[in-house]
């Protein structure tokens, strides 16, 4: 479907992405994936692509904007973009990068929500619940994923229908544009409750071990040592809490050896915003984004740095990924040290 074709639509993170096409025409490959309908207008569901053509060539997928309220983390994304832009100018490196390397991004993956000012999209589902697998142990009530209904939050979808056309655009990128290479990464930025931002991985639903634990360990140690100051709780997400119905469970669930796909959700506790502001518990918006404007520009400044991490690490993978006895050193090590809350 070609992004010409979309109609437009009118609120302020749709807008920041439209100048960014138009801005960046000549540097994206710009695709539209579905449209979604809301309240009258039509939503463009639009990835932005720039880097390598070799379908060898290691990948990064950035997402953002799953949850409709959760605008901070569309912004996230929004101003890399932005910043790759700039530095195309200039930035003789990024351009070597971008030689050997794919960045996809998806910066507002539920737009009809994010019109709306509602966590889940315009048929009252929670994209982030949607996937068909069930948990393996018990998940907190309601917010682990129900099917009583969407008047409800946290409402997964009917038990025998189909994904939602936002959840399956997610998944076609996602095995389109990741899964099918030697390595790729996903990172999902997000926002909820929390006193501090975390870097979580699969799994959601259980408290087994990923396949992959090993690589993600060593990421974790390769991140600590560059950032030592980063401040970020990196983790399984099952040591917060189990849930049904995760995506990025799914589609990692979906890969296939040898090929390397590690996704990432990227948490942003909100709790620090509401505490230097506790009237912001009163707004729709306060609850899982930065309202203060200063605030928002220290969030925009901090986690980039993460983001660039990710194409240096994926741009430098044949120095990094480990294999043979190392590996299994570090499995062993990744264990022990993610070991607290059950992790099998």
């Amino acid at each position: 479907m070609n992004a010409s074709s979309v109609v437009t639509s009118s609120f302020p993170e749709m807008d920041e992405l439209e100048a960014l096409r138009v801005a960046g025409g000549a540097h994206f490959e710009w695709r539209t994936r579905c449209e979604v309908h809301s309240r009258g207008r039509v939503f463009p569901l639009l990835t932005a692509s720039i880097g390598s053509s070799n379908p060898e060539a290691p990948a990064i997928g950035f997402f953002g904007g799953v949850h409709g309220l959760e605008c901070i983390g569309t912004q996230l994304v929004l101003e890399y973009m932005r910043a790759l832009l700039t530095r195309l100018e200039w930035d003789d490196t990024l351009q070597q990068q971008l030689r050997a390397i794919r960045l996809i991004f998806m910066p507002i993956v539920n737009p009809g929500g994010m019109f709306a000012r509602t966590r889940a999209n315009p048929n009252g589902v929670d994209l982030m619940r949607n996937a068909p697998q069930s948990a393996e142990g018990r998940v907190p009530f309601l917010a682990g994923g129900q099917r009583i209904g969407p008047w409800l939050p946290w409402y997964r979808g009917p038990v025998d229908g189909h994904m939602e056309a936002e959840s399956a655009a997610l998944l076609g990128v996602v095995e389109e544009e990741l899964m099918s290479r030697p390595l790729s990464f996903a990172l999902d930025c997000h926002s909820g409750f929390g006193w501090d931002d975390s870097i979580w991985f699969p799994y959601a639903r259980t408290e087994r071990q990923m396949a992959h634990l090993p690589e993600m360990f060593l990421l974790k140690r390769m991140f600590e040592e560059s950032y030592p100051h980063h401040g970020y709780a990196f983790e399984p997400q099952s040591h917060q809490y189990l849930l049904h119905g995760d995506l990025w469970d799914f589609a990692y669930d979906r890969s296939r050896p040898p090929n390397i796909f590690l996704p990432m959700t990227l948490e942003l506790g909100s709790w620090r915003w509401i505490r230097k502001n506790p009237m912001q518990l009163f707004s729709r918006l306060g609850i899982f984004n930065p309202i203060k404007a200063h605030r928002t520009r220290r969030v925009l400044r901090r986690h980039p740095n993460f983001f660039d991490f990710l194409t240096r690490a994926a741009y430098s993978s044949q120095r990094w990924l480990p294999g043979g006895a190392p590996r299994d050193e570090l499995l062993r090590r990744a264990q022990e040290h993610w070991q607290r809350s059950g992790l099998r």
